[in-house]
Order: structure tokens, then sequence, then C-alpha cells
């Protein structure tokens, strides 16, 4: 083990409480156990004669009703699918070989070991490449448009496509060995898009499934799917991991045991998901709908999680019981925040971390999740019609009465104190509407806040829909370390920093030692006529302890938002407030301050405090700054304003004054 290696387990440890240690160790030791029993269930696999138990078959027959150019993108998609060039992540098409090498990281060539999955280093880039392009290739979500494209046309290569990716990658990846396996909650997703390719193609009545090759590959499949279901049952994540990643494997193994009970387990799995999942869609969200690890990419992505399983549970099938009332109140509260938070152009600020991960992707024409999720709330809960084709796609794929619900949720809000959020401006959901995001809350979730960002008392705000002042975003999970330190550091969000520290101590790409705090002081009484002021504890832990306090004020009647920042010390620090401008914009610095441009408006603002210095900077690379990532593995030049002192008590206060022009 290297130095880098030493320091990042040593600070692991440090996250962990005894009963985890505990927990590790006893993981560690079942992993080391199942390199035996990886020949061994190779060996049943081939063995085994197919589970009798009838399977769940949800009787969908031919396609949702879907307009001309929706039908032509599937059928085009499905046809690239065919030739090896598949969508990964948010838009990225790569070749991933005819038949598809499973086990090759589309993005830099390398072919993970078909060894057993305990023996591989998932970290490793010269051993697996990119472990994060391995894992969504394999989570299947283009294979599922194999089955729609057959449902859509009957055309029987549809069919022969899907067979013969599923039996190559049976062949590449069987039970235990290989990448494929080193993560539970991939193994949940994948089960996942099985279930709903299994009810798309027919279940156990499918063309797939004739003949001696067509029953052998039933067989075998359902070998791997009980092969995944024990897997994730056994290892679950647990203690300081137990965030989305609990979920997915609860969602997965759910939707498992309940496709295909076929084993004698598959009661128990099916039991423990559905408790375990009312748990976690309670504890994994505050009390006003904010998902706990303070990042907005993973809030969809648990939505998605819960939505599925819940919407299986829907469907009565086998006797099956639906959730409670409470798991849906927490979904509609979840869908509520999105809603607040998502401005009038359709934006949602990128808080936090993300990977544009998905759990299912059933439409072609709209990758927008954000407006996919609102528009299966307001189907599920509301009762509209299900205008939105990935919507459509996922409900006659998994048909079902509607939820037991509440009624009284109201649509939108703008405080959400216990999640750590409250928004400011007016004219919400208008074409002229002003929309700011504070960000007042803790830094993440359990011991190690893995996917939150040092961004205590950051700002964000939407003009008219136009994004201005922006959160970078996450860019990457697997460059090099300045990359994943600066997107997720302070000087990447619109806050102070001191002496060129994050508020926040990290301990690794997913981990955070020292976790700053965020106290509300005063609270806002309504979004127009906003006057807050809060203050962390983030610098407390330096010699001379640094105090933060920030107010932020917006005034409607005259579209003027004013930050102030005071800093208290008893000795002069270096003081530097960031202001990040959304790439598009024209910024420019003038005499009284700075100056920027979008298409429907003009902001204007001024800073006052002492000896100030103001630089605009942009696509610095060492250190990095002055950088936006709209979408991961993406990184694009942006505006940043710089404005730095060395103070130990004189504030520093940005007025900003916004108006609003003619686009035409």
């Amino acid at each position: 083990m290297n130095g880098s290696n030493m320091v990042w387990l040593v600070n692991r440890m440090r996250c962990m409480s005894v009963a985890e240690m505990g927990y590790r160790v006893q993981q560690a030791t079942a992993i080391r156990l199942g390199r035996g029993m990886a020949g061994r269930a190779r060996l049943a696999l081939a063995r085994a004669a197919p589970p009798s138990v009838p399977t769940l078959a949800l009787d969908v027959r031919g396609a949702p009703e879907l307009d001309a150019r929706e039908i032509e993108a599937l059928l085009l998609d499905a046809e690239r699918i065919c030739a090896g060039h598949v969508v990964l992540f948010a838009d990225g098409r790569f070749d991933v070989g005819v038949p598809t090498a499973w086990n090759r990281d589309p993005d830099t060539g390398v072919t993970a070991p078909a060894v057993y999955r305990g023996d591989i280093a998932i970290a490793d880039r010269e051993l697996v490449g990119d472990i994060k392009h391995v894992w969504e290739l394999n989570r299947h979500l283009h294979l599922v448009r194999l089955a729609q494209a057959w449902s859509l046309t009957r055309d029987e290569r549809w069919m022969s496509a899907l067979a013969q990716n599923l039996r190559s990658w049976l062949e590449q990846c069987p039970p235990l060995t290989g990448p494929n396996w080193t993560s539970s909650m991939e193994l949940g997703i994948r089960l996942i898009n099985w279930s709903l390719i299994w009810q798309l193609i027919g279940g156990d009545r499918s063309a797939m499934f004739e003949g001696d090759a067509g029953r052998r590959l039933r067989a075998d499949w359902l070998g791997s799917i009980h092969a995944h279901c024990r897997t994730i049952a056994r290892h679950l994540s647990r203690h300081s991991s137990a965030n989305n990643h609990l979920i997915g494997e609860l969602a997965g193994l759910y939707m498992g045991a309940v496709t295909w009970p076929c084993w004698k387990e598959s009661r128990d799995w099916q039991a423990l998901a559905q408790a375990e999942l009312e748990i976690e869609a309670q504890a994994q969200f505050s009390r006003d709908g904010v998902n706990r690890e303070q990042a907005f990419g993973y809030h969809l992505f648990v939505c998605e999680f819960l939505f599925v399983a819940g919407l299986l549970a829907q469907t009565g099938g086998h006797g099956l019981q639906p959730f409670s009332r409470a798991y849906w109140a927490g979904l509609q509260r979840a869908l509520r925040f999105l809603r607040s938070v998502r401005d009038v152009g359709g934006h949602v600020p990128a808080v936090g971390d993300a990977d544009d991960g998905c759990v299912f992707r059933l439409a072609v024409s709209s990758m927008d999740r954000a407006a996919q999720l609102l528009a299966l709330g307001e189907t599920v809960f509301g009762g509209h019609a299900d205008s939105h084709p990935g919507v459509r796609w996922l409900l006659h794929t998994l048909p079902g009465v509607r939820p037991d619900c509440d009624p009284h949720e109201v649509d939108t809000g703008w405080a959400f104190p216990d999640g750590g959020y409250l928004l400011f401006g007016h004219r919400f959901g208008e074409a002229d509407e002003i929309k700011g995001l504070l960000d007042c809350g803790p830094l993440g979730y359990l011991g190690i806040a893995a996917h939150g960002h040092a961004d205590a008392l950051a700002l964000a705000l939407s003009v008219a829909g136009e994004p201005c002042l922006v959160d970078p975003g996450t860019y990457s999970y697997g460059q090099d370390d300045k990359w994943r330190d600066y997107f997720r550091g302070t000087s990447s969000h619109n806050t102070v920093r001191i002496d060129g520290l994050d508020q926040s101590v990290s301990g690794g790409r997913f981990m955070w030692l020292r976790k700053a705090v965020a106290s509300i002081e005063r609270m806002p009484a309504s979004p127009h006529e906003f006057d807050f002021r809060g203050s962390h504890d983030g610098y407390a832990r330096l010699s001379d302890p640094v105090r933060h306090v920030r107010s932020v004020r917006f005034e409607g009647a005259s579209n003027t938002l004013t930050v102030r920042d005071e800093v208290s010390a008893r000795k002069p620090h270096k003081v530097e407030l960031f202001w990040h401008f959304a790439p598009g914009l024209d910024v420019r610095l003038t005499s009284n301050g700075l100056a920027v441009r979008g298409r429907r408006f003009v902001l204007q603002m001024q800073a006052s405090g002492e000896d100030l210095h103001l630089e605009l900077v942009r696509g610095a690379e060492n250190p990095p700054l002055g950088w936006y990532s709209a979408t991961y593995q993406s990184k694009v030049p942006c505006e940043v304003l710089r404005i730095s002192t060395v103070s130990s008590a004189v504030p520093v206060e940005c007025r900003f004054t916004i108006t609003l022009i003619d686009d035409k």
C-alpha cells in the first residue's frame, strides 16, 4: 500500500464508529470467503434447472401512445445501440463494440481482468480504467431501449439483438467475477432495468425463451439474477455509507425479489427491502423534502429509485402490499422541493455532487430528469395526463393504481430550513422571475458527507429563467485530485474563503473530516422582502479562530440584492469572496464594480469595503479557478469575480441591482 492510500485509509477509519469498524471487518471476511464460492456458483449455474415458480408478468402489451418524432428518435437510438454506440451519463455516446466488451472502459479502452470481485482495485485506473464508465454501461439502461423498440414494432430483430446482448453479458460477467460485481448498488440498478425488460418482452411467455437456446438463456439469466439478489443482500451499504447507495441496493433487491420470486430466500429479500426502503425514504430526506446528501443530482437519483420500487408495489401483482402513505408523502415533499428550486427556464442549481447517473432512461427526446420526475409526480399524485414520454413508458411498463397520498401538499415553497435552503426573489413561475437560492444547511450526510461541497452560505441566482450566479457543478470523480478538490472546494462557490483554505477539511475524494456547520441567526419573512443573517464555524479550527457571518437582503420593489460578509478574528486574515457567472454572460469590470448582461437582464454590482482588490478570472488551471461543469466529465471556462482583502473585522458588502430588459 502506497503512502497516499495509507493516508486515505487512516482518514476513512477516523470517520467510522466502533460498530462500523466491526461491520467492515465482517464484510472483508465475507468477501475473502466468497472467493471460493465464485467457482462453485458458476458450476451450480451450469448445472441448475430453471426454477419452476412463476415470475411476475404484468401483462404489458404493446407500447404507450407516442408522437412520431419520439418513435423515430427511439428507433434511431436502438439502431445505434445495435451498432455498438451507446449513450452514457447525460449525453456522451461511446463505442462499446459489437459484441459489447462489457468489462472494457469505453473511454480509456482499458479492459478490467475477469477475476474474483474481491481482487479488483476499482480505483486503479491502469487496471480498470475509469470504473464509472464501466459501471454506467453495465447498468443496461440501453438494453431497455431494445425492449422498447420491440414493443413498438414487434420486429424480431430487436428481440434478437436484446438476446444477443444478454447472452454476451452473462458469458463475460459470470457471478462474482469482474468489475461489474464490485458494487452492490450497480447490481441493484441492473436488476431494475432487467425487471423493466422482463415486463416489456412478456416475461416467461416471451419469444426470447423459445427453443433450446432460449430456454438456456432464461436459465442462465435467472441464475445470474439469483446471484445478484444474494450478493446485494449480503453486502448492503451500512453505517457511514448508508446513503443513496443503500436506497439503490434496496430498490434493486426489491425489484429482483418481486419480479423473480423463484427461490426460498425471495420472500425474505422482498420483506427486508420493503421494510428498509420505508425507513430510508424518511431518514434520507429532511422534514421539508431535501435529500440529506445536500447534492441535488442525488436528490433526483434517490427519487427515481423510490418511485420505481413504489410503482412496482402498486401493480398488486402476486399479492404485493403497497408502500405506506408516509413513503409516498416523502416523495411528494421531495418533488415539492425540486419544483421550488427549479427556475422558470427549467434549470436546477448544481448544488453538491452529480454524476448524471440515472436509474432508468425511457425517453429519448427529453433528457431533463427533473422535468420527467415532476411530470411523473403530476400524473401519480395529481392524476394529470402522462404527457412526458418517459412517464408514459414507466407507467405503461408498471401499470397500477394511484398510491394513497396526501392531497394537501402544496405545489411550491420558498423556505426549507430543516433541509438548509431558502429562496429569495419574486414573481416565481412568471417569465420575469427572479429566483435566488441560499445554502444555509449542513455539509452532507452521515460521517463522511461523501457528496457534499464546502459551500456554506453560498448563493445562486437566476433571472428570467437564465442562470446568472451559478454553482459550478462537479466535473468528474476520476480526474486528477486538483480538479476533484477544486470543484467541491470553497473557491468554486459563491461564498467566502479564509487564508486559502476550504471551509471544511477533506479526507479524500468522497470524505470530509471536519465539517463546517451553518446556523440561521435571522430568518427572513418572505422571499420578496428577504432579510437573512447566518454564520458557520468552518474557520473556528484556525489557530486564530475566524467567524464568518453573511447577511443577505433582497428587496422586491427595487430588484436589489445586498450581500454583506463580516469576518471577525483577533488578527488580520486573507479574505476572498467569489462570484461565479454562468458561461455565455457578458461580464465586465467597470470603474464602479461589475456589469453583467444576459438575454433578458442587466446586473450591476458595486462592492464596498477596505482595500478591496477586484479581478476577473477565467479558465485558470494552476490553481484551478473559473470553470463550470454542466454535465459529468465536461468543463468550460466561466467568469469569476474574486474580491480579496486582508482584514480582521472590516465587512465587505456587494450590492446587485437587477434590471429586466426586452429580449426582442
